[in-house]
C-alpha cells in the first residue's frame, strides 16, 4: 500500500512539470524573428548550474506561457548564446518582440517569474543629441534624477553583446534612476565627444553635473548595478559634466583646432605670405586710384 501511494506521489510531482521543448538555432532565429514573446534557457551538456535552471523553468512554464503570453524553450550548446550573455550558460533571455532582457539571478522560480513579469517593456531609454540635455539636464546638474548611459555603436561587437545585459540593468534599476543608451557613431556623436567616449563600448554615469567614467573590463549585470548603487564614488574620479558648446564655438571649432601649437610653424608662413600680397595689391590700387584725378587735370 505504501508502495503505492510513493508511487503515485512521484506520478503527481512528475506531472507538475513540462519538459522543455529543445530547439536548435534554426528554429530558435525563426521564432525570435516572430512577433510572439520568446524565453529561451540557453543551456549545456553536463552542466550542474544548468539542469538546477532546466528544473525551475520547467516546473513555472505555465505560469511563463500565461503570464507572458510566451513561447518557453532551451536551446542547448547553442552557438547564439554569447550573443546575449557573454558569462554564456546558463543564461535565460526573455525576448518581448525580439528585445532580450537577460535574468541575472538564482534559479528561483519566484524571482524569475517576478523579475520577468515586472518587465514586459524595455526599460532602457534611446538617447540622442537632440533629445541629451533637455531629458538628462547633465551639465546643470537638475533634478531629472541620476543617468546611467551606454555608449554603443554598430562597429562595435561586445555592444551588440550587451544588449541583453543593460537591460537587465534597466529592470533592476528603473525605479532608483534613469538607465539609457546612445549610439556614438551615429545621432548620438557630438555628445560622445563632448563626454569622451567615442571609444566603445563606454558607460557614464551622471550624478549632480558630474559625470563618473566606468572603467572596467566586467561586463556583467551585476557589476554594472554595484557601480551605479555605490562604487561609482570610490572607483571612478569625478569629472565636471562639460557644458554644451556655443553656436560660436562650434563655428570656430574646426578653425581653432587648426591653429593648436602642432600647426603654428605652418601657419606663420602662410600668414607672411598673404601679408605679402595684401601689401602689393594694396600699393598696385594706391597707385591706380591716386593718378586718376591728376589725369583729369590735364
Amino acid at each position: 500500500m505504501l508502495l503505492l501511494v510513493f508511487i503515485a506521489a512521484l506520478s503527481l510531482g512528475s506531472g507538475n512539470a513540462q519538459e522543455l521543448r529543445r530547439v536548435d538555432d534554426t528554429e530558435l532565429i525563426q521564432l525570435l524573428t516572430g512577433s510572439n514573446n520568446v524565453v529561451v534557457l540557453f543551456n549545456k551538456n553536463n552542466c550542474q548550474r544548468c539542469l538546477d535552471y532546466e528544473n525551475v523553468v520547467s516546473k513555472i512554464q505555465p505560469q511563463l506561457e500565461d503570464t507572458l503570453s510566451a513561447n518557453v524553450v532551451q536551446a542547448v550548446d547553442s552557438n547564439l548564446v554569447s550573443i546575449y550573455d557573454p558569462s554564456k550558460e546558463p543564461a535565460l533571455v526573455f525576448f518581448r518582440r525580439g528585445i532580450p532582457i537577460l535574468y541575472h539571478g538564482e534559479a528561483n522560480d519566484d524571482e524569475i517569474l517576478d523579475f520577468f513579469n515586472d518587465n514586459l517593456e524595455p526599460a532602457v531609454k534611446e538617447l540622442s543629441d537632440d533629445n541629451f540635455e533637455h531629458l538628462t539636464q547633465a551639465s546643470t546638474g537638475a533634478t531629472t534624477g541620476d543617468w546611467f548611459v551606454f555608449f554603443y555603436s554598430a562597429e562595435c561587437t561586445v555592444c551588440q553583446r550587451l544588449y541583453a545585459v543593460w537591460e537587465s540593468v534597466g529592470g533592476t534599476l528603473k525605479r532608483k534612476m534613469n538607465i539609457a543608451r546612445m549610439n556614438s557613431g551615429g545621432s548620438g556623436i557630438s555628445t560622445a565627444k563632448r563626454l569622451g567616449a567615442l571609444e566603445t563600448p563606454a558607460f557614464i554615469f551622471l550624478r549632480q553635473g558630474k559625470m563618473y567614467h566606468y572603467m572596467t573590463k566586467e561586463y556583467s549585470p551585476e557589476a554594472f548595478i554595484l557601480f551605479a548603487e555605490k562604487g561609482y564614488s570610490s572607483k571612478s574620479h569625478p569629472q565636471k559634466v562639460p557644458e554644451l558648446p556655443s553656436v560660436v564655438n562650434e563655428f570656430l571649432g574646426p578653425l581653432q583646432s587648426y591653429l593648436r601649437i602642432e600647426n603654428i610653424s605652418s601657419v606663420v608662413p602662410m600668414g607672411l605670405i598673404v601679408l605679402v600680397v595684401v601689401i602689393y595689391f594694396t600699393k598696385k590700387l594706391v597707385k591706380i586710384f591716386g593718378s586718376e584725378p591728376a589725369k583729369k587735370q590735364k
